[in-house]
């Protein structure tokens, strides 16, 4: 198959906007998983991160005008967007380009917030079409004009996974040269109490892959990646980030929710993955770890990465604790923080961990003397519901590594 580059990213979360920020943050242990700030609900008990933005700050910081409605979620998306293609130096008039957004929740934000008004007066009206998860697509793309197509997945946790997938196989299949694939989504009522009646959110801060793990914390946020064939990078002589060498996805079908005990899902998707990039489980220097800290997702994914990588497994985290679990978006806000510990060659830890899972093999990084090493390949895994699973695997160049 010919060579995929990304060439740009963005991304914003509970940590804040950008790649800098990000890894600021990262470095210097801060999690973003606090008390409930800008949504309107009673459980306040329960920690999320959240993009710390209000809708209105966030329309001042794209220059918006306050009278064109906007959703949470499109909002974040815009300001992933718009980092990814400034780095990209990308017009997308200029060649034929895609963008591929994941979302499942779209604008049920305004929706919760306008419902009530739906159905006794027109003051809201203009927010019934915004709940659509394709119309957010349309909208994150707004300030932009010249995409050749545009499309809309909804695979719950891997749904940004599978937008870079999608977004592989369109250049790799010649259809488009550039393709812009990522995800967004924001907190809402909706899966906050969704998740909640599933019984599998921490009134704690969250910790994967620890024993003592209860739950998950939800977070928000949103990025993108620029995904370009090699024939579009010396066209536009742009220097490539690196390469997007591998990505699977498998669909186990197990439960509606629950995992697979024997993380048969999991286990293909990464699998398939270093099919793809033509790579041994050896060439693998870290993985950054699905680990949403629930008791079966943890242990599922950890029986899984043991049948794959067995005696060798490397260094692995998860980041859920920094920045919570941002459902749809977690397979591309995970992307690029991939992309920039390869390129840095840092190693994120895994915050919270105490005591090791008796099943598993291995313990989580989290060496905080270790976190700097020359890496070459980063696996990075997003496992959803209903068993869909996705492995994305990025590379160094060749002549860096």
């Amino acid at each position: 198959m010919a060579a995929v580059y990304v060439t740009g990213t963005g991304i914003v979360t509970g940590l804040g906007y950008g790649k800098r920020v990000t890894m600021e943050a990262l470095r210097k242990h801060q999690s973003a998983v606090c008390e409930i700030k800008y949504l309107d609900t009673i459980h306040h008990e329960l920690p999320v991160s959240e993009v710390p933005f209000s809708n209105d700050e966030m329309m001042h910081i794209l220059g918006i005008n306050d009278n064109i409605p906007m959703t949470r979620t499109a909002l974040m998306g815009r300001l992933a967007l718009k980092e990814a293609m400034e780095e990209a130096g990308l017009d997308p008039q200029k060649q034929k380009t895609a963008l591929v957004s994941g979302t499942t929740v779209g604008g049920m934000d305004k929706s919760e917030k306008y419902y009530h008004d739906f159905l006794s007066n027109d003051i809201k009206n203009m927010y019934i079409s915004t709940h659509d998860c394709g119309t957010c697509t349309e909208m994150i793309a707004g300030q932009y004009n010249g995409f050749y197509m545009m499309t809309t997945l909804s695979t719950a946790c891997s749904s940004a996974a599978n937008a870079i997938l999608i977004g592989k196989e369109l250049i790799e299949t010649g259809r488009v040269d550039v393709a812009i694939a990522g995800g967004s989504e924001c907190i809402t009522k909706f899966h906050l109490n969704g998740f909640n009646t599933l019984m599998i959110l921490d009134k704690n801060n969250c910790r994967p892959f620890d024993k003592s793990r209860t739950g998950l914390n939800l977070g928000e946020g949103a990025a993108y990646l620029v995904l370009e064939s090699e024939e579009s990078v010396k066209r536009r002589n742009v220097k490539p980030l690196c390469l997007l060498s591998g990505v699977a996805n498998h669909c186990d079908a197990f439960h509606q929710t629950a995992s697979s005990p024997d993380g048969e899902g999991p286990y293909l998707a990464m699998t398939d993955a270093l099919k793809d990039a033509m790579l041994s489980p050896g060439d693998i220097d870290y993985i950054n770890a699905h680990g949403t800290g629930t008791i079966h997702n943890d242990l599922s994914e950890g029986i899984a990465i043991m049948r794959v990588f067995g005696e060798k497994i490397p260094p692995t985290a998860s980041i859920k604790a920094f920045i919570g679990h941002t459902t749809s978006a977690a397979g591309s806000i995970e992307g690029v923080i991939s992309i920039l510990s390869l390129i840095e060659n840092y190693l994120p830890v895994n915050l919270n961990f105490k005591e090791k899972i008796d099943e598993l093999s291995f313990t989580p990084w989290h060496d905080d003397t270790m976190t700097h090493r020359p890496l070459r390949h980063v696996m990075s895994n997003s496992f959803g519901f209903g068993g869909n699973d996705t492995s994305c695997i990025f590379s160094k160049l060749k002549e860096e590594q």
